[in-house]
């Protein structure tokens, strides 16, 4: 039996193993994910629909093997976080190379993974100003905001406070990110 061997991004990002299975890529492998709840897919779509109205261009690549286009802003979705910068779309790439602001959805069992691995990795993208870690699972989201070298957390909870990513010019109330959304024992379905 031949060893398996890592695959870079772009390989991965043009890999297709034919099903409709959701890949995140991990340490070079491609590993199988569950697709996102609905309440995961919802914060997404507003999210992304505030920054496109505030942004020109955008390009989203889903975790799937293929990469799907979201216009008309400028948007990276590579293991579902949403990297934006202004740069006219293509049909040729498939990830953005100098993004300011990335947002993570946060799953409930991909989270410690999004938190100890990916974060410090977005950290180190010199080009990042804003990284957003928003919670599906109750109202909560982190705005890490790089400040020179350091790196500043503002913690976002409950319906009152108000999201503000400076990178876009976006303004979110939380109560309007998670309106109709339903958490703990009023999710019940």
């Amino acid at each position: 039996m031949k060893p398996i061997k890592p695959v870079s991004l772009d390989e991965f990002l043009w890999w297709d193993d034919g099903t409709e299975t959701h890949y995140e890529l991990i340490g070079g492998f491609p590993v199988a994910t569950a697709p996102p709840a609905e309440a995961h897919r919802i914060l997404a779509m507003r999210l992304g629909a505030r920054i496109d109205a505030r942004c020109p261009i955008a390009v989203r690549a889903t975790r799937r093997s293929k990469p799907a286009l979201y216009g008309p802003i400028g948007m990276t979705l590579i293991s579902r976080p949403i990297s934006q910068r202004a740069v006219p779309p293509t049909n040729r790439r498939h990830s953005i190379k100098d993004p300011f602001l990335i947002v993570e959805i946060l799953s409930p069992n991909a989270e410690r993974h999004d938190r100890r691995v990916k974060l410090p990795a977005c950290r180190q993208i010199e080009t990042v100003q804003e990284i957003l870690l928003v919670a599906s699972d109750e109202r909560y989201a982190e705005l890490h905001r790089r400040a020179g070298a350091q790196w500043l957390t503002e913690i976002l909870r409950g319906a009152d406070s108000p999201l503000q990513l400076s990178s876009v010019g976006v303004e979110i109330p939380m109560s309007e990110l998670y309106d109709g959304i339903a958490f703990g024992r009023d999710a019940e379905i």
